[in-house]
C-alpha cells in the first residue's frame, strides 16, 4: 500500500464509476467493497485504475469534482488517445478542450499522447509555441496536427 492514495468522493455513482474505469483501463481491478446491508448500494471501495490505487466513497449530492483535479492518461500514440477518448465519449463523457474530457461521473481526465510532451520539450521556443498554439485549438489532441505545427514553425 502506498503512503498517499487519491480518495474520490462521488455523489452516488461510485459502483458504476469503478465498473467503467476498471473495464476501460488495463491494469485495473476492484478491491474491497463495502455495501449498505448485504444487497444495498456500494458505500465505499478500494480499486486500481491503470495501476494507480484509489479509494472511493458515495458521499452524497453535495460532493462534486472540480477541474482543479484531473486524471492524466499517458497515451503511447494517437490510436491509444482515440481508444480512451471514444470509450469515455461512448459512456457519456463531455469533451471540453485541450485533451480534457469530463466523464459521466463528473471527474475530469486529460487524454494526452506522449508525442505532445516530446514536442513541447524542444529547446526552440518558436516550435514549442506553435505546438502549444495548435493544442489550444483542439478538443481531442491530434498528433498529426501537433507535428505539423511543429514542422511549420
Amino acid at each position: 500500500m502506498s503512503k498517499v492514495t487519491p480518495f474520490l468522493m462521488f455523489a452516488d455513482r461510485l459502483e458504476a464509476a469503478i465498473d467503467f474505469y476498471t473495464a476501460t483501463f488495463p491494469d485495473s481491478h476492484i478491491g474491497s467493497v463495502a455495501r449498505t446491508g448485504t444487497d444495498g448500494p456500494v458505500t465505499s471501495a478500494e480499486f486500481v485504475v491503470g495501476g494507480q490505487r484509489f479509494m472511493g466513497y458515495n458521499g452524497g449530492s453535495y460532493f462534486t469534482f472540480a477541474e482543479g483535479f484531473s486524471l492524466y492518461v499517458d497515451c503511447e500514440d494517437q490510436a491509444e488517445v482515440d481508444t480512451y477518448w471514444d470509450a469515455l465519449v461512448n459512456a457519456g463523457a463531455t469533451p471540453t478542450a485541450c485533451g480534457w474530457i469530463k466523464d459521466p461521473f463528473g471527474l475530469s481526465w486529460q487524454i494526452v499522447p506522449r508525442r505532445f510532451r516530446e514536442l513541447i520539450r524542444d529547446t526552440d521556443p518558436r516550435k514549442v509555441k506553435a505546438v502549444m498554439d495548435a493544442m489550444m485549438t483542439m478538443v481531442k489532441l491530434d498528433v498529426a496536427a501537433l507535428e505539423a505545427a511543429y514542422a511549420a514553425a
